[in-house]
């Protein structure tokens, strides 16, 4: 009875031993690269004036250029409307309704939506979007028949992303 006392004793011993060597942490490195996480838009932080609004709009819809005359009456016509966001929304229909804007036709977006968008991205925002704006257009795009190029370029003019630079 004594023999399976100490054997016991024992056992239990070495297993008390032996425990806080099995749970030690080996090694702190998991191999996972750090990462800078911030939103797209992290640097853009100065507001465009109205000019610039105006100047990179139409070189955005037409891909030319707009004259310094047209320029000056636009940003004349933008600072005595009240309201910018108003302002900027008659700026974008009058330019969507002018001849010469450069967009893709409604089955030219629907038949390559993920193209549309990484292009509308690069137009507008000066930026490749990320995976969550790509399948958020993607499904936005497939779901409604009545989504066309013109309503997503009028929502990207108008977005506050837009507005800085």
């Amino acid at each position: 009875m004594r023999t399976y006392t100490i054997i016991k004793t024992t056992a239990l011993f070495l297993a008390i031993l032996a425990f806080p060597a099995s749970c030690k942490k080996e090694d702190d490195s998991y191999l996972v690269n750090t990462e800078v996480l911030l939103p797209a838009n992290a640097f853009k932080t100065k507001l465009k004036t109205d000019q610039q609004y105006a100047a990179i709009l139409h070189a955005n819809l037409f891909q030319q250029a707009l004259s310094a005359n047209e320029l000056y009456d636009i940003a004349q016509c933008i600072e005595s409307i009240g309201d910018k966001e108003v302002a900027r929304e008659v700026l974008i229909s009058n330019f969507m309704n002018k001849s010469g804007v450069q967009m893709p036709t409604d089955s030219v977006m629907r038949a390559d939506i993920d193209n549309f968008v990484f292009e509308t991205y690069k137009r507008f925002l000066i930026r490749e979007p990320t995976e969550a704006e790509v399948t958020y257009f993607r499904n936005y795009i497939t779901s409604d028949p009545n989504v066309s190029p013109e309503l997503v370029y009028f929502s990207f003019a108008l977005s506050n992303e837009y507005l800085f630079y």
